[in-house]
């Protein structure tokens, strides 16, 4: 095996350049960021790569667990969801095979000692939080970067960096990091290390945006520009079924529409001019598939689904692509017996299917598994389908370009909307990716803006969203010194943009007490020419920055402390820093941190069965969709449970540490009889039976059973020196690891 001037085992396969640039890998050509990549991390540098989706940063990842699996090393490869992860595993053990790939994600832990471990990023920043043994880690690759602003979770990314020996090497991988020159800066100095910066802007299939509703087809931006000054909303029932046509891009416009159809299905707006979901499905077909329709609503996505398998005219699959269609239906029939309906079956033997967090895991891999195949063309789904997974089409269509963000409807961002379009265009296959907006004449005035700043592209920058939880307040605690921990926050990336910050204010403070420096030698004289207004004006601004320059210096210690304080008000930290049980229970505990904690303190996990006790984590753990409705009565046993359970839910505490943490704490009581009958070995079929819902939701109550196992795996740890109680928790993790919640889905 040929040796590079690093001294590390080259990839036998990797044809290079004079210069030792490698111009190929695995057969393939290497395009110029790749190569330069590659190279870099044969060199031994940490590597950031940013590139558009569907560009082949996936290729940069491979060679870094080739390269580490030859040289007899370990590897992380960590996602943001677990979707990504599943779907990594899959890809990893078709190349090395089922006992060199693990899987760890919380609620599945397969091969945890195996050299290539695929994870979440919580899993990897509490192994490092822990301190556990990483001798052998030659790389972790953290895939999503960009995912570090997250509000919720964004504070992990920060942390795993921070914590990562410096003598690991990184390959961080995103899509969407206009700052790039700035993270790179912070990640330099966090690791220690010259980060090596490699971009690429170019596109290899470039993406065209489009328009469309159903009087002017689908067409280009100028052309809709054109037909909306020309008629404007109030003219668009004078365009009747014709319009605008093609704009080059194989558009079409608005004929041969399905017959007989009730138009008032397939869309939100009822007006009579308004386009509505079947018109794009006619417009699209067949001239732009495979298509990814993005919808913004779970019951859309299953409601249109269903709507464009009834009304197409003809299957979207030929003759040889039915037979390979049945047989998949068949073999996965014959696995799984009782999850495929009727409606699901004419659905994918038209083309037609639809994907959402909510839907059954294992129909979730099928779908995935036949769009892969190309066996279905039409697929609608939610965000989930946008992050990170590799299942591009030649067109992605947009049902609208606002969702609801929890509070109110507002605009994608450019991040939003390019993750998704980047679904777009299929390398190899497709010269261009169509992205296509269903957007009414009426909307455009509210849309325009949005629009044009997704056709720029220029994403919104990479910010910190770093906010320790309580395990990680404890845990930096129990392992560190004061000095040490003021340390680690100084290395935060918010407190590398709150010293630019204060840099910048500095600068602007002593400006302002320049202009302030009395002109004459009498210090109470002043500058004659300088109004008392305006002396009294520039004072104000210089206290104001003085504020400021003293509130981000001092802030992230601010809140370690504050976080400190509220916990020694809660008897979990004594005065004299050391631990009571609340703060020894926080060490393992990442769920629900607070409100976990006081249910433990308060001995109600102790005083319950292991069914019973299953119950109650599923309830806090996952909330159902609105609209769900459960026909399990809490009566009894239940009603006490939920009566008890709440009212250590609106105590000081919970409501003390919510309101610090700034997120809600979730309950669902709905949930207590499904977890405990999924213990008590309950098939799902029998569960789903008792749930009333319009839209799949088994996707739901898998995902509660599992986030529930996850929770008993730390409350395990919790009672590690009861063997008694960590037996109870081993036998209950054992009863409910099986059938859908073991699915890699």
């Amino acid at each position: 095996m040929a040796e590079d001037h690093s001294g590390e085992a080259r990839s036998p396969d990797a044809g290079e350049a004079g210069g030792g640039v490698p111009l190929t890998y695995r057969g393939l050509v290497l395009d110029r960021f790749q190569a330069e990549a590659i190279d870099a991390v044969r060199r031994g540098c940490s590597v950031l790569v940013t590139a558009p989706t569907g560009n082949g940063k996936t290729i940069i990842a491979d060679f870094v667990v080739d390269q580490a699996m030859r040289n007899g090393r370990q590897v992380v490869y960590t996602a943001p969801i677990k979707a990504l992860s599943n779907q990594k595993y899959r890809d990893y053990i078709r190349l090395y095979g089922r006992q060199r790939v693990g899987l760890v994600t919380g609620d599945l832990v397969i091969n945890n000692d195996a050299p290539l471990r695929i994870m979440t990023t919580e899993i990897m920043r509490n192994i490092l939080l822990q301190g556990d043994r990483t001798e052998n880690l030659a790389h972790v690759i953290i895939d999503e970067a960009h995912f570090l602003d997250d509000e919720e979770r964004g504070t992990v990314w920060e942390e795993l960096l921070i914590y990562l020996p410096r003598e690991v090497r990184i390959l961080a991988l995103s899509a969407t990091l206009p700052n790039v020159a700035d993270f790179a800066e912070w990640l330099s100095l966090v690791r220690d290390e010259k980060i090596v910066v490699v971009e690429e802007d170019h596109r290899t299939v470039p993406l065209k945006l489009l328009l469309a509703n159903r009087h002017v087809g689908i067409v280009g931006q100028r052309a809709f520009q054109r037909a909306y000054r020309k008629h404007g909303s109030n003219g668009a029932q004078a365009l009747g079924q014709g319009g605008a046509g093609q704009d080059g891009a194989g558009g079409r416009s608005g004929r041969g529409r399905a017959r007989g159809r009730d138009r008032n299905h397939g869309g939100s707006r009822r007006g009579a001019g308004a386009t509505r979901h079947l018109d794009l499905v006619e417009l699209v077909c067949p001239d732009y598939l495979p298509v990814l329709y993005f919808v913004f609503s779970r019951r859309q996505t299953e409601m249109f689904a269903r709507q464009a398998s009834r009304v197409l005219r003809r299957p979207l699959l030929d003759a040889a692509s039915r037979r390979a269609l049945d047989g998949a239906l068949s073999r996965f029939e014959e696995e799984n017996p009782g999850v495929l309906t009727q409606v699901h079956v004419q659905m994918y033997r038209q083309g037609v299917a639809f994907h959402h967090a909510g839907l059954h895991v294992a129909l979730k891999a099928l779908v995935e598994e036949l769009y892969e195949r190309r066996l279905i063309q039409l697929l609608y789904c939610t965000s989930t389908f946008a992050l990170g997974i590799n299942m591009p089409a030649r067109t992605v269509v947009f049902e609208s370009v606002r969702k609801f963000n929890g509070e109110s409807v507002v605009p994608l961002t450019v991040r939003q909307f390019q993750q998704k379009a980047g679904r777009a265009g299929r390398r190899g296959m497709d010269d261009v990716g169509y992205v296509i907006v269903r957007e009414d004449f009426e909307d455009y005035p509210r849309d325009r803006a949005s629009l044009e700043l997704y056709r720029q592209g220029r994403y919104e920058r990479i910010s910190s969203a770093f906010n320790l939880s309580f395990s990680s307040v404890v845990n930096l605690l129990h392992r560190h010194t004061e000095s040490e921990i003021h340390d680690i926050l100084g290395r935060s990336f918010l407190n590398f943009y709150n010293l630019k910050s204060v840099e910048r204010d500095r600068a602007r403070l002593e400006a302002l007490e320049r202009k302030l420096q009395p002109a004459s030698g009498d210090p109470d004289g002043g500058d004659e020419e300088r109004t008392g207004r305006e002396v009294r004006r520039l004072r104000r601004a210089a206290r104001s920055l003085a504020r400021r320059i003293e509130a981000r210096e001092s802030g992230l210690i601010e809140g370690f402390r504050d976080k400190v304080d509220f916990l020694k008000l809660a008897g979990y930290i004594n005065d004299d820093g050391s631990f009571n049980a609340g703060a020894r229970a926080l060490m393992h505990v990442q769920i629900n941190e607070i409100f976990v904690t006081e249910l433990l303190l308060e001995g109600i996990f102790e005083e319950l069965d292991e069914d019973e006790l299953f119950g109650v984590l599923t309830s806090i753990v996952h909330e159902l969709p609105r609209g769900v409705v459960s026909r399990y009565p809490l009566a009894g046993r239940w009603a006490h449970l939920r009566a008890r359970v709440l009212r250590v839910k609106t105590g000081d505490v919970v409501l003390g540490g919510s309101e610090l943490m700034g997120f809600p704490v979730p309950f669902s009581p709905d949930l207590m009889p499904f977890g405990y009958l999924w213990a008590k070995g309950a098939p799902l079929s029998v569960l789903m039976n008792r749930l009333d819902s319009d839209i799949d939701v088994s996707g739901d109550l898998v995902g509660a059973f599992r986030r529930a196992k996850d929770l008993a795996g730390q409350l395990r740890a919790v009672y590690r020196d009861d063997g008694v109680l960590s037996g109870r928790l081993s036998d209950l993790i054992r009863k409910v690891s099986r059938d859908e919640v073991e699915v890699i889905d």
